[in-house]
């Protein structure tokens, strides 16, 4: 599907001087903007840039000057142009894009030849990530790339389907080192407004200056002009150079020598497309039906337009009229002379005529070789209600999902809903289309779609998912306190009608309450033990349901023994279906939270670990940012700080990448552990005042959390006291136990013995219910701090030993902390330099500073000055960097570190250089051989 606008038909009244000049008048710095663009891209420093204004500012003449200026330089240009009518189908402004490729794909890894073939509807297979396909959109035209710069143009981006706007963000985001350079050109109205594209590097047009604007009138006007007539087209246009020209062009001659008239106060675009509609009135009624026809099919194929002319009995000499007039070209494909002219032409038109229009592409259209345009063309020719093409729209919707295009799923459906004369037919499509907006991201659309939309009869199962969905879209836009329990009347609708997703809306209601604070937790529990047992044998999501509401409701003791029951299940697989779903990533990362919740540190790292695995092969870029960011907290705890610091930074990178919700809880946990107050401090502040995180919430209670550890860290014990009680007053499981500890150790510090010994007695009971290394080695540590005397030291020397036994070093580091402060407290000076020695090696190696800070305190005060950490070279490296040199140092290739990290191969092989250069080496075997942090 190729079609091209030329912007030299603009002025198809004018002389080529004319063009030119409305071209560069002006617009010098625009232009110096595009050519730095080429020039930074041909040297292999990626960019992209939108070009953004009101319609007929400019913005498609920018583009025009790229290409002709990139020609020269030995780029490869390839373009594609958004148009209203296409904005159902999905991928078809990336198929635009990447169809001349194709034929590179071969060099693609096969999951990427696979999620770009399934989008582009070239093989079958499931549904892809469009987040995968915008990998595989980024590696093939790096691939090009690599043969010769390649400049890739989007005019009207404003109408690109959905699907193809994600994906191409998400490579203007990702590219770096490629010979690459993209520029979009995007339409100011308010449906671009929160446009995909919104957040890149923008070159606004303005207006001309009244200077400018007359040097371009009087080139447009060979006659002398009135002052006053001047004056008023000038200030009509507002320094817009196609409303201008075409203002120019409208008004009388008797005008221009000196007629009347006030400037009209319409908008620019909505004048320029006015007077669009009045030159196209004025031709012959066949050419009006025939530029109709031209403008309702976008994809400029001249045999499909003489196809549906025939069907409408029009003679191919009804163009020479539109031609003539400067709206039309028809050569090899077919042009109109502005987007504005298309759309006035298509809206100037009477809904009868737009049905005969639609009506003859539908009759000219391959049913096998294009289903879905024929589909969509056929829905637009029907008057009323029409059931045959409804479900022709239906196959279209599967065919669409089957692709990944969920929007274009939606827009289906919708449309087949309002064709749709059976009431409940119709109900279940509009139930369906909703579903769909909702799963492309589209929530508020979805919320008014069911608001608006009849949606009677429905029978009990789809009255329970229509209440589920409900609930769905009202915790993905306001997580309010009411979505805990509206979920829970969903699951119980569901019990009678498909157990299986009544259990998980359940758990989605359960996790909801935790997430949320505010005490609904335990009386969904509640519910959800009432409702009958699952089938035999239960799946890993039931045993997680039932262990989670049982430690809710029964306490620890009796829940613990069912969560692990439930991990280990998630652990071993076989994986059950539903975890296979779309809603996989939630449950493996509950099960992850709930192995904190149980201590059980092996389980953890197997689920925390698996998790980014499956969002990494699955290319789930929208859910690997939180896998990446639990899998951090994780590292940390285990005493990988610089692991940790690396995923969090991945975390990040993709979620700017994707334009998701920034996450912090693992950065302000990390910083945290570092005893970096300023960033911790300013990370809680975030949090602690964005909505999104109600006050109890899991959020707002980890990032307590991560207070508590930075104050314990500093010698703030109080202040830590304080913020740990608020962490553990967190229905999450998790939280609380490993917030405990540090209550314990905060009150010993500041004096509180009755508050350590309230927090000592449940987490002692939690312990013994967990009985793993990690969680009695805490339990022995807290026991130590509140005891004295030989039964302290017996407690403190278990702790390191079990600690030691366990994954988390971090743990057992602070045990030997602790130890040594005893020790010394003891008099035993010689004891408490060893002690305080090895703590102060593994946290300072660890990069967990306050807590090396005060074993160093320590050990001066034994008359001990603690050895300062050498630099090592790897120091140099940026977090990104040391990622990738480790992944190097394990014999990974360019092309599977790109992969994994979702960014070409030439931009690893950028890292790399930068990485030997700071290292001072030159070969990847050499990078083995150096000690990484």
């Amino acid at each position: 599907m190729i079609i091209t606008y030329v912007p030299s038909s603009l002025y198809a009244a004018t002389d080529s001087g004319e063009s030119e000049l409305a071209n560069l008048l002006g617009r010098r710095a625009e232009h110096e903007a595009v050519e730095h663009l080429l020039a930074q891209a041909q040297t292999g420093r990626s960019g992209a840039f939108v070009v953004r204004g009101e319609a007929g500012i400019g913005k498609t003449a920018i583009l025009e000057h790229a290409r002709d200026t990139a020609g020269p330089l030995g780029f490869r240009v390839e373009q594609s142009v958004g148009a209203e009518s296409e904005t159902q189908f999905a991928f078809a402004g990336l198929h635009q894009l990447c169809a001349p490729l194709l034929d590179h794909t071969d060099a693609l890894p096969e999951p990427q030849q696979a999620a770009l073939g399934v989008a582009l509807g070239l093989r079958a297979g499931a549904a892809p990530d469009r987040f995968l396909v915008g990998l595989a959109t980024l590696n093939l035209l790096a691939e090009i790339a690599e043969e010769q710069p390649l400049l890739c143009l989007v005019d009207d981006a404003q109408w690109l389907d959905e699907s193809s706007a994600q994906v191409l963000a998400f490579v203007a985001r990702r590219v770096a080192a490629e010979r690459i350079a993209l520029v979009f050109a995007l339409r100011d109205a308010s449906t671009s407004e929160g446009h995909p594209l919104c957040g890149l590097p923008e070159l606004r047009l303005d207006g001309l200056g009244d200077a400018d604007a007359e040097a371009l009138l009087a080139a447009a006007v060979r006659t002398p002009l009135d002052d006053e007539v001047r004056k008023r087209i000038v200030a009509e246009a507002r320094g817009n150079p196609l409303a201008l020209l075409e203002l120019s062009r409208s008004t009388p001659p008797t005008q221009l020598a000196g007629g009347f008239g006030r400037p009209d106060a319409l908008s620019v675009p909505h004048r320029v497309e006015d007077e669009f509609r009045r030159r196209s009135r004025d031709l012959p009624p066949d050419t009006q039906l025939l530029l109709l026809v031209a403008a309702a099919e976008p994809t400029g194929d001249v045999a499909l337009l003489w196809r549906a002319a025939a069907e409408l009995r029009i003679a191919r000499d009804a163009a020479a009229p539109a031609e003539a007039a400067g709206l039309l070209e028809i050569d090899i494909r077919v042009r109109f002379c502005h987007p504005l002219a298309r759309s006035a032409v298509y809206r100037a038109a009477t809904p009868p005529d737009k049905r005969r229009a639609h009506g003859a592409l539908a009759a000219a259209t391959h049913p096998q070789t294009d289903p879905d345009r024929r589909a969509w063309h056929r829905a637009q020719a029907v008057l009323g209600t029409d059931e045959e093409a409804a479900a022709e729209l239906e196959r279209s919707a599967d065919r669409a999902r089957a692709r990944g295009g969920l929007a274009a799923t939606a827009a289906f459906l919708q449309r087949a809903a309002t064709l749709t004369p059976d009431p409940a037919t119709r109900a279940r499509r509009t139930l369906e289309a909703a579903r769909a907006k909702h799963e492309a991201g589209a929530s508020e659309s979805a919320l008014e779609l069911l608001t608006a939309a009849p949606l009677e009869p429905l029978d009990p199962l789809q009255r329970a998912h229509l209440d589920l969905l409900r609930a769905q879209i009202a915790f993905h836009l306001t997580r309010g306190t009411e979505v805990p329990c509206m979920l829970m009347d969903a699951a119980k609708a569901l019990a009678p009608l498909d157990a299986a997703l009544s259990r998980e809306t359940y758990l989605h209601a359960l996790d909801a309450a935790i997430i949320n604070g505010g005490g609904d937790a335990v009386r969904i529990a509640e519910a959800a033990l009432a409702d009958p047992a699952p089938e035999a044998p239960p799946r890993p999501v039931d045993l997680l349901l039932d262990g989670l509401a049982t430690t809710l409701t029964r306490g620890y003791a009796a829940g613990v023994p069912g969560l692990r029951l439930a991990l280990e299940a998630f652990r071993d697989g076989p994986q059950a279906e539903s975890v296979q779903s779309s809603q996989s990533d939630r449950w493996l990362w509950l099960a992850g939270r709930n192995a904190v919740a149980v201590l059980d540190d092996e389980l953890l790292h197997v689920l925390a670990s698996r998790n980014v695995q499956l969002a990494r092969e699955a290319g789930a870029l929208a859910t690997l940012p939180a896998a990446l960011n639990f899998l951090s907290i994780t590292s940390v705890l285990m005493g990988d700080l610089a692991h940790a610091d690396e995923l969090a930074t991945e975390a990040t990178v993709i979620t700017q990448a994707t334009g998701g919700v920034p996450l912090h809880h693992a950065r302000v946990i990390l910083h945290a552990w570092r005893g970096d107050q300023a960033e911790t401090t300013a990370l809680n502040a975030i949090i602690a005042k964005e909505d999104i995180y109600p006050e109890g919430g899991t959020d707002v209670s980890l990032a307590q959390y991560a207070m508590a550890v930075l104050h314990n860290g500093s010698g703030n014990y109080s202040v830590a006291q304080e913020a740990a009680t608020k962490a553990c007053r967190s229905d999450e499981q998790s939280i609380s136990s490993a917030g405990l500890p540090e209550l314990i150790e905060a009150s010993v510090r500041a004096g509180d013995p009755t508050r350590a010994a309230l927090a000592l007695e449940q987490f002692t009971s939690l312990a013994d219910a967990c009985g793993t290394s990690w969680a009695l080695g805490l339990a022995a540590r807290s026991r130590a701090l509140t005891s004295t005397g030989p039964e302290a030291e017996e407690h403190y020397l278990e702790a390191i030993e079990r600690l030691g036994k366990s994954r988390m070093a971090s743990e057992a580091a602070r045990a030997q902390l602790v130890y040594g402060e005893w020790l010394r407290r003891e008099g035993r000076r010689q004891d408490a330099r060893r002690t305080l020695r090895t703590a102060h090696q593994l946290l300072s190696d660890m990069g967990i500073e306050a807590f090396a800070g005060r074993a160093a305190r320590e050990l001066r005060a034994t008359g001990e000055h603690p050895r300062k950490r050498g630099t090592q070279p790897a120091h140099a490296l940026t977090t990104h960097e040391l990622h990738i040199a480790r992944l190097v140092a394990t014999g990974a290739t360019s092309r599977e570190i790109a992969a994994q990290l979702f960014l070409s191969p030439r931009t690893i092989e950028a890292h790399l250089r930068s990485i030997f250069r700071k290292l001072g080496i030159t070969s990847r075997r050499q990078l083995k051989d150096l000690p990484l942090p």
